[in-house]
């Protein structure tokens, strides 16, 4: 009997920590359109991260002490060139593209990530199953369906930036997963956050961005303090939990979850229109996720049960690591590692 209870509350924290997953990172795609609508894009960005690395490192040492970010000077330059991939350009060129097109569109072309990364891999020899490949060729089939509006020259400019935002988002993630990290997941996304928060500071102030205090609305501040205080930790932590505590099947559902999520934020908050192109495009791009993601478990999955019989592999890990999450709202590598 209290077997029983333990696996119902064990159950029951997974889909809580799974929801605040698909919600609250579904939801940073409508945090960043509001704080965008007043705040330069990077410098905004830059504030957020700066910001939550200070909050999540501040709290990693008050808990762990110096320790945890012992690290190697070639494991804090791997998690440097990961911050500023997946966030200086990453997310730097998500928050500029949001300039000019909608909430719903970025994510539905931010869900391309996955496949982007099984280009790479072909590119560099690793040649995945066929069926992964045929989920690239439908998901990327979506995403050209996505990206031939026909409308104006703003907003095909800020599909073309989404869309490098998503290559820069995917070569990060595939690096991450070949070069020396930290140990500590967490001290990891405190060095990628504050690196690429410095990083978004310096590439905004270049390309002349300025901060016009009075000009701020409050909806933009308040939208810039949900993507710190939510998007970026309480996001990451229940992520970073379910590595570590759910199959990673379930886990990788976020990944095709998240866009449905901010598509329909967008539509209810601010109004965006669902056009037949957008549901169409956005439909063939998560089928082709979906494939990829499933085809990619089963073949690492029944890689695991011929060493030791197990069903389930970690998210991200490297040999004698903890799970390595990314820093913030970043799809993970598609290469599984286990301990």
């Amino acid at each position: 009997m209290q077997a029983n209870a333990t696996d119902r509350r064990a159950s029951l924290l997974v889909w809580g920590a799974l929801a605040i997953v698909y919600v609250v990172w579904g939801s940073t795609y409508l945090g960043i359109g509001i704080a965008v609508e007043s705040l330069p894009p990077m410098l905004s960005g830059s504030m957020r991260f700066i910001s939550a690395a200070v909050l999540l490192g501040g709290f990693l040492l008050l808990r762990k002490g110096k320790s945890a970010f012992r690290m190697t000077g070639r494991e804090f330059v791997g998690a440097a060139v990961a911050g500023l991939l997946l966030l200086t350009l990453g997310n730097g060129m998500l928050a500029v593209a949001e300039q000019y097109i909608s909430t719903g569109l970025a994510a539905l072309l931010v869900a391309s990530v996955p496949l982007w990364l099984v280009v790479f891999r072909f590119v560099v020899r690793d040649r995945p199953k066929a069926l992964t490949l045929a989920g690239v060729l439908v998901g990327l089939g979506g995403v050209a369906a996505l990206s031939l509006t026909g409308g104006e020259a703003a907003a095909t400019g800020g599909i073309v930036i989404v869309l490098l935002a998503s290559v820069s988002w995917a070569i990060g993630s595939f690096l991450s997963s070949r070069i020396a990290m930290p140990a500590n997941a967490f001290a990891t996304s405190t060095v990628e956050m504050l690196v690429g928060g410095v990083g978004l500071a310096i590439l905004g102030t270049g390309l002349g961005e300025r901060l016009d205090v009075t000009a701020v609305s409050s909806r933009s501040w308040l939208a810039l303090v949900y993507l710190i205080l939510v998007g970026s930790l309480i996001g990451f932590t229940a992520f970073s939990w379910l590595l570590g505590n759910a199959p990673i099947s379930l886990v990788a559902t976020y990944a095709y979850v998240n866009p449905a999520v901010a598509v329909a934020l967008g539509a209810l908050v601010l109004g965006e229109v669902i056009t037949p192109q957008i549901m169409i495009g956005g439909l063939v791009i998560l089928v082709g996720v979906a494939l990829v993601i499933s085809t990619e478990r089963k073949r690492t999955q029944r890689a695991v049960e011929g060493l030791d019989g197990e069903g389930e592999v970690g998210l991200g890990v490297r040999g004698g690591q903890e799970p390595q999450p990314p820093g913030d709202h970043v799809d993970p590598p598609l290469e599984q590692r286990r301990v």
